[in-house]
This record gives C-alpha cells, sequence and structure tokens, in this order.
C-alpha cells in the first residue's frame, strides 16, 4: 500500500493548462475519486502519477518519495483502462498473466498469482475462455485481475465502468468497492459521473479547468460545497440558483416544495409557473420559473401539478445555500 501527493502540479499542453498547481494528497488504502467535467484534468492527473506524462512544474510523491524522474515501470502502480484493452488472441489466463510473464516469472509462481486474482472476482471458471466470450462485467473483471496480480502499490482506474449497461454498472460499483476494501490497495479512480463518483469513494476531488475545486467525502461535498460549481455539478437534478439581496442562493429540487409541504417559521416564499412535469416512477420533476429564472422543484410521485400553472412555493433557510456574487465561493454562517 501507498501514499500519493500531488504537490502544486502544473501540465500545460502548449499555451492551455491541463492542471494548475493542484495540492492533493491521498491516504494508505483510500478510494479517491477524480471528478469533473471533460476537460477539467483528471486523466491528466491519472496520467502523471502513472509516468505516462512529466508535470511542467511541482513534484508527485509516492510513500513520501519523489518520482518525477522515475520510470512508470518501476513506481508500483498498475493502471486499469475504459477500453480493458484485453488481447483478443489470448484466454482470460493469459491476459491476466502477461504482466508476469514479461517479468519472466516462473510458470508455477504466475498460474498461483493468476488463480488468486481470478478468485478475487470469481472468474476462475473463465481462465479458459477468450475474451469474445465474455460479457461487459466480466472483462472488466479481467481487466482489474489483471492489474492487481502484481500486487501493485497504487492501482489507478480511468472510467472502467463506462462501457457496461446501466445495470451492469449499478452491480459493478458494489462488487468493485467490495474488493477494493478486501484488498486495501491505494486506488485513484476516474469519472466524470457523479453517481459513481458518490458511491464508491471515501473521498472525492472535484476538478473544474484545471484546478482541484473541493475535496471532502461525499457527504461533505453534497451538504457543504465549496462554491457555485460543486453545488452545481454534484445532485441529481442539479441544484437551483437565484440571485438574492446580493448573494447566490443555492437550494435542491428536493427541498423545494409547495408551500403547504413545508416545514419551519423561516421560509423563502417564491411563486412559482410550472412549464413541464416529468414523471420518473417514484418521483416527478417540475421544470417551471422564478421571476425568469428556471428552477427544479422534485415532488412526490401522486402529488397534483398541472403544467402552465402557479403555485406558491417555498423553501426552509437551513436548507439555502448562500454564495458570494462575484467568486462564487460558499458564504459559511
Amino acid at each position: 500500500m501507498a501514499t500519493v501527493e500531488f504537490r502544486g502540479v502544473t501540465k500545460n499542453f502548449g499555451q492551455v493548462k491541463a492542471t494548475d498547481g493542484v495540492d492533493l494528497a491521498i491516504k494508505d488504502g483510500e478510494l479517491l475519486v477524480l471528478l469533473g467535467p471533460s476537460g477539467s484534468g483528471k486523466s491528466t492527473l491519472m496520467r502523471l502519477c502513472a509516468g505516462l506524462e512529466q508535470p511542467t512544474s511541482g513534484t508527485i510523491a509516492i510513500d513520501g518519495v519523489v518520482v518525477n524522474d522515475v520510470s512508470p515501470r518501476e513506481r508500483g502502480i498498475a493502471m486499469v483502462f475504459q477500453s480493458y484493452a484485453l488481447y483478443p488472441h489470448k484466454t482470460v489466463f493469459d491476459n491476466i498473466a502477461f504482466p508476469l510473464t514479461v517479468e519472466h516469472m516462473a510458470k508455477e509462481d504466475i498460474r498461483k498469482k493468476v488463480e488468486w486474482a481470478a478468485g478475487l472476482f470469481g472468474i476462475g471458471r473463465l481462465l479458459d475462455r477468450m475474451p469474445s466470450q465474455l460479457s461487459g462485467g466480466e472483462r472488466q473483471r479481467v481487466a482489474i485481475a489483471r492489474a492487481l496480480v502484481r500486487r501493485p502499490r497504487v492501482l489507478l482506474m480511468d472510467e472502467p465502468l463506462s462501457n457496461l449497461d446501466a445495470k451492469e454498472r449499478h452491480y459493478a460499483r458494489g462488487e468493485l468497492k467490495k474488493f477494493q476494501r478486501g484488498i486495501g490497495v491505494t486506488t485513484i479512480y476516474v469519472t466524470h459521473d457523479q453517481v459513481e463518483a458518490m458511491g464508491l469513494g471515501d473521498r472525492i476531488a472535484v476538478l473544474c479547468e484545471g484546478r482541484l475545486r473541493q475535496v471532502g467525502t461525499p457527504e461533505e461535498i453534497y451538504d457543504r460545497p465549496a462554491d457555485i460549481f460543486v453545488a452545481g455539478f454534484i445532485g441529481i437534478p442539479p441544484m437551483n440558483f437565484i440571485e438574492r439581496e446580493g448573494r447566490i442562493a443555492g437550494f435542491r429540487p428536493e427541498v423545494f416544495r409547495p408551500l403547504e409541504l413545508v416545514q419551519g417559521d423561516e421560509l423563502m416564499r417564491l411563486r412559482y409557473r410550472i412549464e413541464r412535469v416529468e414523471n420518473l416512477g417514484g418521483y416527478r420533476v417540475a421544470y417551471g420559473v422564478v421571476d425568469g429564472t428556471p428552477i427544479l422543484a422534485k415532488l412526490p410521485h401522486r402529488y397534483p401539478v398541472t403544467e402552465g400553472e402557479e403555485h406558491d412555493f417555498a423553501v426552509s433557510i437551513r436548507d439555502i445555500h448562500f454564495f458570494h456574487k462575484d467568486t462564487g465561493l460558499r458564504i459559511e454562517g
């Protein structure tokens, strides 16, 4: 196991700053998720950690040792890619064994390690099959087993579930979290999917335009977003924003309800015109406006609302997040 530290890491591609002075420490045995939209710098950070790119400035340390000039092979890192990158002409056994065969390990030792890795993921029965005979979820397991067979100090995962369908992703998230906890390997996981991030991460590092915006547990990120970007990026449906008294008030659709459903004495009352309603099974999402500002509301499944109507809605003051109008930073208190 190992700790990983990014210390003031900047990576430029020409005039573009892919990462901009990132300071981030990953704890021993932690699963940390790098979360952000496309182009936020999360995959660049992972490639920098792996040694596939060199930082323009700053240092990267593993277990306190700076590895800027250490080759990828010597860093003790394994990586799982989005495409899985399995060899189609090799069996599952040979795919998992490949990192060991290039090290000229003894055949008996290779077999023991492959069987150990396959056993972790319940794919021992698949060792004689070819990748074309596997489902997407099985291929994903093979790719992770291949990464772990060398017992790496750090495991890097670049959107490894993105090729799975929704049902497989839901199952795979749970399995991946269980495996990571059982093995205890320090893991950095890249995704743009906030559901994956919230479900998998011990902590989440939110990136935007190469800058680190917030690091915290899923609960901290959701309950106390550091700025407007984090507040708007985390949450389905996304947070609402409206200007009030020179500040930006943010509130989530699930706490914006018809007036009669909101309890408490301190309320922000708003006249809400509903323009469209989506029935999503267990709940309904209303799309409407308040004083010309688009606002979403998450409503109970059978609550009676009609498109085109205006209603008195409210949100409790305790459920409102306030942000500086100019900087976008959170206002405490």
